[in-house]
């Protein structure tokens, strides 16, 4: 699992390439890099509460859409930051199925730093693809 973010691609936003072996290590480096953009220490969240996530979608591009957005929906609407313990992704008919395991705590302010708030993540350049032996993703995110 790696990213790198990219410079000279959203002149208000943040962008990243995410690369994985497979498409749960992709969507892992995906998540850390948007948690990154967050919280400067992601390491500091404790598993202290847990919340299952299952996604269906039939293209590869828009199930790590809607997985980067339920995870930031988390931290909008319950103040919680997530980290992803389990999660597997299984080809089903012509889609994906996604089951995952997030586990993490409230924001706290005192021992969280926050960096910028991601407000969305956008559908501009997003481009999910299977490159020889790997999967590669770019993301923009609307901070």
């Amino acid at each position: 699992m790696s990213y790198r973010f990219l410079e000279n691609t959203a002149i208000a936003d943040v962008a990243f390439e995410a690369t994985g072996r497979d498409f749960e290590e992709l969507l892992r480096g995906a998540w850390e890099a948007t948690l990154e953009t967050i919280i400067p220490q992601p390491d500091l969240i404790e598993p202290v509460t847990s919340r299952p996530v299952h996604l269906e979608h039939n293209q590869a591009d828009l199930l790590l859409y809607d997985f980067l957005q339920e995870l930031l929906f988390y931290k909008d609407a319950e103040s919680m930051l997530l980290r992803i313990d389990h999660i597997e992704v299984r080809k089903r008919g012509e889609g994906y199925r996604l089951d995952a395991l997030l586990v993490g705590e409230r924001i706290d302010r005192f021992r969280h730093e926050l960096n910028v708030d991601v407000k969305a993540v956008t559908l501009h350049q997003l481009r999910v693809e299977r490159v020889d032996s790997e999967w590669r993703a770019t993301v923009v995110l609307d901070v």
